[in-house]
């Protein structure tokens, strides 16, 4: 750390900026007039060129000056001066980025642009790999840059001072279904400097240096990599430091207006690249000393590629495009979900897929749409959309859709036609470095997918979980999952569904952001619609997001209106949930000026809160609590962030009583939501020897009005035993001195 904060010293920043650019104009010189003379033989290199095809696309090939190695040494050498100079001194104007992890065990210095055209980010970190290993990784950006849907090597040029020239042309997906992917045509140059140091820089060729004259593949929009690239230098201990610049022109004006903060982002840039190589660096390099330990006896690369996997099936639904094999069914036109199918996906998904479907296999079907949501972090959302699967995944497949997808396995995504609610297990399999991103297998229990418990059978999904930090800054969250069997075989097909949720930057605030993109003209995100300017958040928590969803299914040829039927209906049900729950989860957050909202059919939250305080009151003699001003919502605040847990439940007695309401202690105890609330009885968190208790003292509850419960434990809705020093439970009255509901409260409390 001594040496990173050695390197960021303004003063030699600045010095070595000056010196390194003199030296670039000296050597591009010298080695433009070696190049022009001596280097004939580069002209056989770039005719036949190291075409080195990953992926399917077949770009247009470079022009002109692609003949021209001095031409292209030239444009190489220009590049390495200006990249430089973005990498170790002030040719941008860099801020730190807020957000990252401080301390020793950080990933390295953050800093993203400001002020400058199109959008930049820059890091700095140390890691224990040497240069060239370094070297390799960064050079392999499929493998850590989940956007990068291609990269095509297409030719390779030899410069005579050791260093070569390659021309790439790359493919990248959109993160959302409303905006085309991107493209680019780059020049990629590797060379060492006179320290030792060694560099790959990387920037667009145009029409006149070498780049296609004509348009870019339909689908795809030309995007403009600036001066960008990766600064090694050796430590002499061993390791290496590295500076990582990623500048990009995102043809920002070619997407609709509500979404361009998504590309007009540093932040998210950084997230998405720059921080994502340096992580990615990091963790093989733990993984190369053996101090990361993983589940499943897998090796780590065998479960980097499942994420990899997963995360590439994903875009490919997201994105359909037509070179493999999607094509778009016509709709009812009844709402904006987006229907799909592809008759040979094993383009995307592998060979072996086909090999596990029937003969009457039809292929794949996608179900997807994207919407605008307001007020929820992305990271809470995810984490309750991880936690809660019952929540969104009530709207299922109906019995007969299922009976039609039962020949395959990977049929449908947590698909539960008979409706009863799940019970899941998570299995962790693997974690990246700072577990920003994690790896799972979810058993889903059978009792929850048919009412008949003799053919009720277990259901496992692997499931890759992203972005669940709510203090990272500008970081995308996602739920990605895929059905997988028992045997969890190293090459198993792969149908991955799932959720990708990207924060909008605050500073585009627009009437249009309480309408859902897709759903535009059908769904509306929150009670109220759009704020007046005059109730903006003046701490910037308005916060939007774009919310993705994608479904994909397998069908039958002679069942794929069904399945379409079906999986528009699916698709619809989530999105209602999802809305559900954002609404419902949003006034819980940290900062927020009032307390949660009520739930339906409930009394107004402040209501409640002088129901509890009042009630406690009358039956104990004593204050809950004092709080120093009744007015507004003050007593409502005092409860909801009160540090013992109190929650209230129904006072049915011809059923278990279920629980209504939760402070935000109660809800951490409960490791639960407002909304998951509603669903957790409250003889399931009591073990036998608390219910004994609670059946002994209820009569006297009843009718003193209050009883003072002994320690116990109680369990979580995620299975966790809490243990609580004492429990009080009293009875509400409302207005009316009727009983409304028992409130409980459990003295500190804390997970065993």
């Amino acid at each position: 750390m001594n040496k990173l904060l050695m390197e960021e010293n303004d003063r030699l920043q600045k010095q070595v900026s000056h010196l390194v650019y003199e030296n670039g104009y000296m050597r591009q010189q010298v080695h433009t007039a070696s190049a022009t003379t001596t280097d004939n033989s580069c002209e056989s290199v770039v005719m036949s060129g190291q075409h080195q095809q990953q992926q399917n696309p077949t770009p247009l090939q470079p022009q002109r000056d692609a003949n021209n190695p001095a031409g292209l040494l030239s444009i190489a050498e220009e590049t390495l001066a200006e990249f430089l100079s973005k990498a170790t001194g002030t040719a941008v104007d860099w801020v730190q980025m807020i957000g990252m992890k401080p301390g020793p065990d950080s990933i390295g210095i953050v800093a993203v642009s400001r002020n400058c055209s199109g959008v930049a980010a820059r890091a700095c970190g140390l890691v224990s790999l040497e240069p060239i290993k370094v070297a390799e990784i960064l050079k392999d950006r499929p493998s850590w840059f989940r956007d990068c849907r291609c990269l095509d090597i297409m030719s390779v040029i030899p410069t005579g001072s050791g260093g070569t020239i390659e021309l790439i042309y790359m493919q990248t997906y959109a993160p959302t279904t409303l905006a085309a992917a991107r493209d680019f045509w780059t020049l990629r140059y590797t060379t060492t400097l006179e320290d030792g140091s060694l560099v790959i820089c990387e920037r667009s060729l145009t029409a006149s240096t070498g780049g296609p004259t004509g348009p870019p593949p339909s689908s795809f929009v030309r995007a403009d990599m600036l001066p960008s690239g990766y600064l090694i230098r050796p430590c002499e201990g061993g390791g290496s430091i590295i500076h990582i610049v990623d500048h990009v022109d995102l043809d920002v004006w070619s997407v609709p207006e509500v979404l361009r903060p998504l590309y007009e982002s540093s932040k998210i840039l950084a997230q998405k690249m720059t921080v994502a190589a340096l992580r990615h660096i990091r963790q093989i390099a733990q993984e190369t000393t053996g101090e990361i330990q993983y589940g499943g006896g897998r090796q780590p690369a065998v479960l980097r590629t499942f994420s990899q996997r997963l995360s590439r099936g994903f875009n490919e639904a997201v994105n359909g495009f037509t070179d493999s094999g999607w094509s778009l069914l016509d709709g009812d036109g009844g709402d904006d979900v987006t229907i799909v199918i592809n008759s040979s996906p094993a383009k995307f998904l592998g060979s072996q897929y086909n090999a596990s479907m029937s003969p009457t296999f039809g292929g794949v079907l996608c179900a997807k749409a994207s919407m605008l949501l307001q007020n929820v972090p992305p990271a809470l959302l995810v984490r309750f959309l991880r936690e809660h699967r019952s929540e969104w995944a009530d709207y299922g497949v109906d019995v007969y859709s299922a009976a039609c997808l039962k020949a395959s396995p990977y049929a449908a995504p947590c698909a539960r036609p008979g409706g009863f609610p799940s019970s899941q297990v998570n299995l962790p399999l693997a974690h990246t470095v700072e577990h920003e991103e994690f790896l799972e297998v979810v058993r889903l229990e059978g009792h929850a997918f048919s009412p008949d418990v003799a053919l009720a059978r277990d259901m496992y999904l692997l499931q890759l979980c992203s972005g669940v930090d709510e203090n990272a800054v500008g970081a995308c969250a996602q739920l990605i999952f895929a059905p997988i069997d028992e045997s969890f075989a190293d090459d198993a097909p792969l149908l991955p569904s799932g959720f990708r949720v990207i924060p909008l930057d605050p500073k585009t605030d627009a009437p249009a952001a309480t309408r859902t993109l897709d759903l535009a003209s059908t769904l509306e995100v929150g009670g109220g619609g759009a704020r007046p300017p005059s109730e903006a958040d003046t701490n910037s928590y308005n916060l939007r997001s774009v919310l993705t969803i994608a479904f994909q299914f397998t069908f039958e040829s002679h069942f794929q209106d069904n399945v379409a039927a079906m999986a528009r209906q699916y698709v619809c049900g989530v999105v209602g949930s999802v809305q559900r729950v954002a609404m419902a989860i949003a006034p819980s957050l940290p900062g927020s000026n009032m307390g949660p909202k009520s739930l339906p059919g409930s009394p107004e939250a402040l209501t409640l809160a002088q129901w509890i305080c009042r009630s406690y009151r009358i039956h104990t003699g004593g204050e809950l609590f004092r709080v120093d001003s009744q007015a507004g919502d003050a007593l409502l605040k005092r409860l909801w962030h009160h540090s013992d847990a109190i929650m209230c439940c129904s006072l049915k007695t011809n059923e278990s009583p279920v629980f209504t309401f939760a402070n935000q202690a109660g809800l951490d105890m409960l490791e639960t939501t407002l909304v998951a609330l509603q669903d957790i009885m409250l003889d399931k968190i009591l073990d036998e020897a608390g219910r004994k208790i609670l059946c002994s003292e209820f009569s006297k509850i009843m009718q003193q009005g209050f009883a003072h419960l002994p320690a116990g434990i109680c369990v979580s809705s995620m299975g966790r035993l809490v243990s609580y020093e004492q429990a009080i439970a009293w009875k509400v009255l409302d207005d009316d001195d009727s009983n409304h509901c028992l409130t409980f409260m459990f003295i500190n409390w804390s997970f065993v």
